[in-house]
């Protein structure tokens, strides 16, 4: 076990929560507590007897606090080695005493460059001392222990209390988490330099650290997953209001879902349920609850232990009518007093409130591994307009099928390739995704479509949305018989001109985007 017996602290936090409590448990183990600055201060407010740097170092805090724990005295404490004489007789002749236990965490960098663009204030934020008093600890983690994290204050305790200190094994952990902390907050420093100095590149984005939650496991339960959060945006300003912990597939459909409702985030309430990254259901209505039902009707089936998100406030009648259905996750914007009350009945499901929906830049590439290396590409941010529309049939689209087009078209975005996406009246009524033929995805969205509508008219006068081009008419010939009058589709096939003559053969209205939305 190798455990080193605690006999000196030294502690310095920026974050001070717990630590008062912790440095009590400490001192009443018999661990002399030194300290720095505020925490020094406040471990005296509060009664715990603490002797102060200075008395370490004979030299008192200088440069406004930048220089207080860089010195000798403190290092050659912290970096003694283990059972070695000719370090033993040094500070044994130089009266240094050594120390066992080290709590460290840092400036806010992260926090700070998000709140203010003042350059004197972010550079005073860049903390020198702590990730030198981590680093020098985590090196000689075979005597020293190395504490960076709020969350391990009790287990540490409670290994002082009942072993007297810690194992090798728990030192070196201790330490592997105190470099994962220097290095992301190096990178967080190195990333933010080359941002001020216009430098940006892909590496930046690979290495860019913030904050890492360890998941239950991956998609399947024999895969280790965590989270790590490096935006203000997105997950990184989601509160969870109620529920259990999210998942990795909760979040990876939660996602889906925050960059689905993100090109909705202005229209008029707007409900999509996700399942499996890919929407089965969106509607949009004069309210977010009209919204939810028309939603839901698309594919019930599908729908069930999904992921629901609004673009609007979800209220108690809402709320009402979605928990008739079992459901995961829940997103809007807000929630009212007492759509959160009714939510409250199931305890479980997760209710997560938005707090930003835009991109920062540090969203604007997408990275996926791949075997010895990475693929990085930028994010698909365009949403169609209606001056982005080209129409390429005799038939003229009129404005509610221009609606519904433009409607159809952001969501098939949003639908693995290949994607195709019927709707009416802002209403999706079938969505065929992920299929290695374009033909098949539209059957698959007809099916899903004689699946849920008893109402067959509810087909009249629809519209289709293609996330590519109609390599062939085949795909169209089958839209066509199931009822479509107009199509919105990128174009550039070197068959455009058979598609197009599908078309006017139907009298079916064509309009060409100009733009794909492969989604892999």
């Amino acid at each position: 076990m190798n455990t080193i017996k605690i006999k000196r602290a030294l502690i310095s936090v920026y974050d001070k929560t717990g630590i008062i409590e912790f440095a009590k448990g400490l001192e009443k183990e018999g661990v002399e507590i030194v300290s720095t600055g505020g925490t020094a201060k406040l471990l005296t407010q509060d009664g715990v007897q603490v002797k102060e740097i200075e008395e370490i170092t004979k030299f008192p805090e200088i440069l406004g606090g930048r220089v207080k724990t860089l010195h000798p005295n403190i290092y050659a404490g912290i970096l003694s080695r283990l059972n070695n004489i000719d370090d033993s007789n040094i500070i044994k002749n130089l009266s240094i005493q050594e120390i066992d236990l080290v709590v460290v965490n840092l400036y806010p960098f992260q926090k700070i460059v998000k709140t203010t663009d003042n350059l004197s204030q972010i550079i005073e934020n860049i903390d020198i001392g702590g990730p030198s008093m981590i680093r020098a600890s985590a090196k000689n983690y075979d005597r020293v222990s190395i504490v960076t994290g709020i969350d391990s204050y009790q287990s540490i305790l409670e290994n002082i209390q009942n072993n007297g200190g810690l194992s090798e094994e728990e030192r070196a952990v201790l330490a592997a988490d105190a470099y994962s902390v220097t290095a992301s907050y190096d990178t967080m420093i190195a990333n933010w330099f080359k941002k001020y100095l216009g430098h940006t590149n892909q590496e930046e984005i690979i290495s860019s650290n913030g904050d890492e939650k360890i998941l239950r496991y991956g998609e399947n339960p024999h895969q280790n997953a965590s989270l790590r959060v490096n935006s203000n945006n997105g997950f990184g300003s989601i509160e969870k209001l109620q529920g259990k912990e999210l998942s990795y597939n909760n979040i990876n459909d939660t996602d889906a879902a925050l960059q689905l409702i993100n090109d909705f985030k202005e229209d008029m309430p707007t409900f999509a349920i996700i399942k499996h990254t890919n929407p089965c259901g969106v509607a949009q209505r004069n309210t977010i609850l009209d919204a939810y039902k028309e939603a839901l009707s698309c594919d019930p089936t599908s729908a069930f232990g999904g992921i629901l998100i609004a673009n609007k406030t979800i209220d108690d009648l809402t709320a009402i009518e979605i928990i008739k259905v079992f459901s995961e996750v829940i997103i809007a914007p807000d929630f009212s007093k007492k759509a959160l009350q009714v939510f409250s009945s199931k305890k479980n499901l997760r209710i997560i409130k938005i707090n930003q929906l835009s991109n920062d830049q540090s969203d604007k590439k997408i990275i996926k591994s791949v075997f010895g290396g990475y693929l990085i590409q930028d994010r698909d941010e365009f949403v169609i307009q209606k001056d982005n529309l080209k129409v390429v049939s005799q038939k003229k689209p009129d404005d509610t099928q221009i609606d519904d087009c433009i409607f159809a078209f952001k969501v098939a975005k949003h639908v693995k390739s290949n994607a195709i996406v019927y709707a009416k009246n802002k209403k999706t009524i079938g969505i065929g995704a992920g299929q290695t033929s374009r033909v098949d995805s539209s059957r698959i969205a007809i099916q899903k479509y004689h699946e849920n509508f008893i109402d067959k008219k509810e087909k009249l006068g629809c519209v289709i949305a293609s996330d590519a081009f109609f390599p062939f008419s085949d795909g169209l010939t089958a839209a066509i018989e199931f009822g479509v009058k107009a199509v919105i589709q990128p174009g550039g096939s070197i068959r455009d001109d058979d598609v197009i003559k599908t078309a006017d053969e139907a009298e079916v209205a064509m309009v060409f985007t100009g733009y794909r939305h492969f989604k892999h």
